[in-house]
């Protein structure tokens, strides 16, 4: 519905060759993306009585279960461990929920597919940007609870800026390849949310990555785990009031500038394909 009122809009506004065709501009793409992101939230939040307020309550919950495992039975000896785990925590949620959203988007949104001519991308990007919200709403009030207790670090706050602009590009290029593939095969939804799962426990969410005595393994574990890199680099930033390491940072951008090049490439060349793989079903 979000949709169809959104490029009926355009129709009205700009001249009748281009939206016939739904030769969209990349502003008026992203603000159609916005739009549906924007629609899907208000519609997530009408479903449930709370509302927006679970935005916060449940990686709360899943913070609050973590700490009694790792802190109050397992006897985690980090320092500062709550701050250490919500840090590390947020920053898994916003890849991982985005991810898997954005994974089943177009298979969700397999109606809409078969009325308009559009840009298959548009939904997981949207999925994603939804991600987005709720992120910039969590990392508001994290920012605050760690200013109120005295726990963060406040010399490269700044540096939060450029590190969730690239955790955003590695979002986009994992969501978008996971979208397409689930295209082909719904069985790789579940694939995905194992894979999800493997990475909340190699990730460094609830251990320190840099604990890892030998160093050529902790190394390549942040080299090959580009989300490893992230969290720690948030928790450099946030709590400990450094620099994250600028090689680890560049290969993480390389990573993900390349995964978001290869996710553009791929629904470039199988568009007419995406629609006809999603409406045979």
């Amino acid at each position: 519905m979000a949709l169809s009122f959104l490029l009926a809009r355009f129709k009205r506004q700009h001249p009748l060759r281009y939206l016939l065709e739904f030769q969209l501009t990349t502003i008026q793409y992203l603000t159609l993306i916005d739009t549906l992101a924007r629609f899907h939230l208000r519609g997530e939040a009408r479903q449930f009585y709370l509302g927006y307020f679970w935005w916060l309550l449940e990686p709360a919950l899943y913070i609050a279960v973590f700490y009694v495992v790792f802190q109050l039975l397992l006897d985690s000896r980090q320092p500062d461990y709550l701050y250490f785990l919500a840090v590390g925590k947020l920053t898994f949620i916003w890849f991982s929920k985005s991810v898997v959203q954005a994974s089943s988007s177009i298979e969700t949104n397999r109606g809409l597919i078969s009325q308009v001519t559009i840009r298959k991308e548009v939904f997981p990007l949207a999925a994603i940007q939804q991600g987005f919200y709720r992120q910039l709403v969590v990392l508001f009030f994290l920012l605050v609870l760690l200013l109120l207790s005295g726990k963060g670090q406040f010399h490269y706050w700044f540096w939060l800026l450029p590190l969730m602009f690239v955790q955003m590009l590695l979002i986009s290029g994992v969501g978008l390849l996971a979208a397409l593939v689930v295209c082909w095969h719904k069985d790789f939804q579940h694939l995905i949310q194992l894979g999800v799962m493997f990475l909340l426990f190699v990730s460094g969410v609830f251990w320190d990555v840099n604990a890892v005595a030998d160093a050529d393994v902790r190394r390549w574990l942040l080299l090959l785990n580009p989300l490893a890199t992230l969290i720690d680099a948030y928790r450099q930033i946030l709590l400990l009031g450094s620099l994250p390491k600028t090689d680890l940072m560049s290969v993480l951008l390389c990573q993900s500038l390349l995964l978001l090049s290869i996710a553009i490439g791929a629904y470039r060349i199988f568009q007419s394909r995406i629609a006809l793989r999603v409406l045979s079903r």
